[in-house]
């Protein structure tokens, strides 16, 4: 029964949403649009809570977005938008920092693909 008690309480720990806290800051971008071609850029992100934050992107010629965004465990997501455009990423967080994503745009098929590196 202890053991059994161990196993669901480490499972449960594991399974708490991690803190919005530890990626907090400013980014490298390195990415590719659906076309494959690729884009650069900073991102910053600002900590709006435990598990919430805002994220905002700088991919130069006047191109920005701003969305929300949360952790849960190694994932990471945001909602975006991108002048008239409304897309989502998923960032999957590295054991070194770096949010490795997929990014899509509502009414849009494929993906793009985007990797965030601590700055």
């Amino acid at each position: 029964m202890l053991r059994y008690s161990m196993v669901v309480a480490t499972l449960m720990a594991l399974a708490a949403p991690a803190s919005a806290q530890s990626i907090g800051g400013n980014y490298r971008i390195d990415g590719t649009n659906f076309d494959g071609s690729r884009y650069g850029g900073t991102a910053r992100i600002v900590i709006t809570s435990n598990t919430t934050c805002e994220i905002f992107w700088d991919t130069g010629g006047g191109s920005t977005a701003e969305g929300i965004c949360m952790r849960n465990g190694p994932a990471f997501t945001a909602a975006y938008v991108m002048g008239n455009a409304i897309g989502l990423v998923i960032y999957e967080i590295l054991p070194d920092g770096t949010l490795d994503g997929l990014w899509t745009v509502a009414g849009q098929r494929g993906n793009g693909t985007e990797v965030l590196t601590p700055r």
